[in-house]
């Protein structure tokens, strides 16, 4: 992870030194000038962006991935088509074939997956306690 922190730093500084370059000698070779302000003002937002965006990418990297349906277990999803008792239900935008545990489940409603049969996930209705294992 230090590798990948010192090359975000010096391709950032770069890109930086690219919007300095051409905005004090490209721009106004076109007969464009823009004041040290808006400069400034650029490379603070280039700079934040630069932030924003390695944070999001290093939170993506340490997430576990998920793999197999033996690892949905615990995960949380929509019911889309009621389980009465098979149905359709959507987890992290996915859509899984179901089968509910227990009783009819309508459509809209929140389930837990709590086990598997074959290709198809066996799930029964969420309660406000259930906490998901696999986000």
């Amino acid at each position: 992870m230090l590798a990948r922190l010192i090359l975000a730093i010096i391709s950032t500084l770069l890109e930086e030194v690219a919007l300095v370059v051409i905005v004090l000698w490209g721009l106004p070779q076109l007969d464009i000038h823009i004041p040290l302000a808006g400069l400034i003002a650029m490379m603070v937002a280039w700079g934040a962006i630069s932030v924003i965006t390695y944070r999001m990418g290093s939170r993506a990297l340490r997430r576990k991935p998920v793999t197999g349906l033996p690892a949905m277990i615990g995960s949380r999803g929509e019911v889309v088509s009621p389980l009465a008792p098979k149905g359709v239900i959507r987890i992290k935008s996915e859509l899984w074939e179901a089968t509910s545990a227990g009783r009819r489940i309508n459509a809209g409603e929140e389930v837990t997956v709590m086990g598997q049969e074959g290709l198809k996930l066996v799930v029964r209705k969420s309660s406000p306690g259930d906490v998901e294992g696999t986000e």
